[in-house]
């Protein structure tokens, strides 16, 4: 994948009308919480990052609420905890954008950047939504790395990179070398499901961080 050398990410409009479906959701969710932020919601982090980490798409309570990633709801604790706890983040994580919690060396996208109902978008609406992904990771020239949290990041990221998702299976804790030398880690996603479950341990995401890390650093 060509990155732009002027990093421009092209984000989707607060009023997207792409996905019939989300859009319907979206009005439903501004009629009954209009103080909300219901719309695309937009990535976070340095566009110089050499780290991206891909999640689903925003949680109606969470980052559709508040307007940042992985923020307002229980997902967003296990993933910026962590990221304090290796220097890719400074600050606080308070669950709220106002909590001057900042990023260093990592941006967070959806695959999806709109809330989908029950939390489950559609193939079609990740299909739709790909090339934003896409553009995404053109205008980060510094990109090196993209953590893939669930399957269906793991695939969209794939796609984005034009690559047939069935090439290269999720496997949890797996670090693929992609063919322009892209890194693509894999981990179980960050929700409260998976950690109720234990599925997904803080244990368990720290060691892919930490993998990652050492790959991205040029550390065996």
């Amino acid at each position: 994948m060509q990155r732009a050398l002027d990093p421009v990410i092209d984000q989707p409009g607060h009023d997207c009308p792409l996905c019939p479906r989300l859009v319907a959701y979206r009005h439903a969710n501004r009629a009954e919480q209009p103080a909300w932020h219901n719309g695309p919601v937009p990535s976070f982090g340095p566009t110089t990052a050499r780290l991206l980490v891909v999640g689903l798409a925003p949680g109606v309570k969470g980052a559709n609420r508040t307007g940042r990633p992985f923020t307002g709801d229980h997902a967003g604790m296990l993933l910026y905890e962590t990221l304090l706890r290796f220097g890719m983040a400074t600050g606080s994580y308070r669950a709220a954008p106002q909590d001057g919690l900042t990023l260093a060396d990592c941006r967070i996208a959806n695959a999806v950047r709109c809330v989908p109902p029950a939390n489950l978008p559609e193939p079609k609406e990740v299909t739709t939504c790909n090339p934003f992904l896409r553009r995404e990771m053109q205008g980060m020239p510094n990109l090196r790395a993209v953590l893939a949290l669930g399957v269906l990041a793991h695939a969209a990221t794939l796609k984005a990179c034009g690559i047939p998702p069935t090439r290269i299976r999720f496997s949890h804790g797996a670090i693929h070398v992609l063919p322009d030398g892209l890194l693509l880690a894999d981990s179980y996603h960050v929700s409260r499901y998976n950690t109720n479950t234990r599925r997904l341990t803080e244990d368990m995401f720290q060691a892919v961080i930490f993998a990652l890390l050492a790959r991205l650093n040029g550390a065996e």
